[in-house]
């Protein structure tokens, strides 16, 4: 009895702690992706961008995205419950923008390959017209994975399902084991086809950048090195898809590691492939620094990086 006791405490203990980390990262990084957010806006010259544009999207939405997430996060740990409705609207807002950003680092991905191999067609492709219908069928695709779970739940939930208070999460609206198996075949659709045109775009980059000369190969190059960074961030969400999986048999086997092994893919393949995007686009590329560093006046920043 005292060693369950004990066991309890400590838990307890380290929960407190985690989540007192993630609202530390949360806040970090939340308030560096609004500076970038402000200084888009402050830079008329971003605005014609369909690089810019596209990335400024998805500063927004993994804002949002990390703002939700962290309110889950804490209602989940503390298993402080909400009516189900609550939870149906919350849940349909995650889903919706659960793979916003692999969508639109797929988009960004073919914008560079746009840029760098269609160079001629790249003013009429990538025009600001045409960035905004992209970010409208952003949405569109990525609701196409909320739409089928949604619609699956509803069909098979009972009426009381939806009476009373639960601990909201994302799983409570996969009542059956094939339910779960759905879920994991549209987030693998989505994947592959991501994983294919980032496959695309980087081997078609990197052919021109072989061939290109001076200041083209220079170019070719800083795209290809933001492919492979766009890569990286689809590796560590293909990773989160195969995360629950572990964390299945890890409850089975032990409460205290299943909690540990949680929160730390909730941080490695959750909350840093969205932290990866102001490194990549904002503290990264000169112009967009420039733009920071006038807009904030941070040239301490500059040097201390350098």
């Amino acid at each position: 009895m005292a060693t369950n006791s004990s066991s309890i405490i400590e838990l307890l203990r380290q929960i407190n702690d985690r989540v007192i980390i993630v609202q530390f990262l949360v806040v970090v990084f939340f308030f560096v992706n609004m500076m970038l957010v402000v200084t888009f806006f402050q830079s008329t010259s971003f605005h014609t961008s369909a690089r810019y544009i596209l990335f400024a999207f998805m500063l927004l939405s993994d804002s949002f995205m990390l703002i939700m997430s962290n309110f889950l996060l804490v209602l989940y740990y503390y298993k402080l419950t909400i009516p189900v409705p609550s939870c149906i609207v919350l849940c349909i807002v995650v889903f919706l923008y659960g793979v916003v950003e692999q969508i639109t680092l797929a988009a960004m991905t073919l914008e560079r390959y746009v840029a760098i191999c269609m160079p001629l067609r790249h003013a009429e492709l990538c025009s600001t017209r045409s960035t905004v219908h992209c970010i409208l069928i952003i949405h569109g695709i990525s609701s196409v994975h909320g739409i089928v779970i949604l619609s699956v739940f509803f069909a098979s939930a009972p009426s009381s399902f939806y009476k009373g208070n639960k601990v909201c999460s994302a799983d409570m609206f996969l009542l059956q084991t094939w339910h779960r198996d759905l879920r994991t075949a549209i987030s693998q659709l989505y994947f592959y086809i991501i994983f294919i045109i980032v496959a695309f775009s980087y081997f078609k980059i990197m052919k021109v950048a072989k061939a290109a000369s001076g200041q083209n190969k220079k170019s070719s190059q800083k795209g290809l090195k933001t492919v492979t960074l766009h890569a990286f961030q689809l590796l560590l969400c293909l990773i989160e898809l195969w995360s629950p999986f572990i964390e299945v048999v890890m409850l089975k086997m032990n409460l205290l590691s299943y909690v540990q092994l949680k929160y730390f893919n909730y941080i490695m393949f959750y909350v840093a492939p969205r932290c990866l995007s102001p490194l990549i686009y904002g503290l990264r590329d000169e112009a967009f620094f420039l733009a920071m560093k006038n807009t904030f006046s941070f040239g301490l920043i500059k040097r201390s990086i350098t």
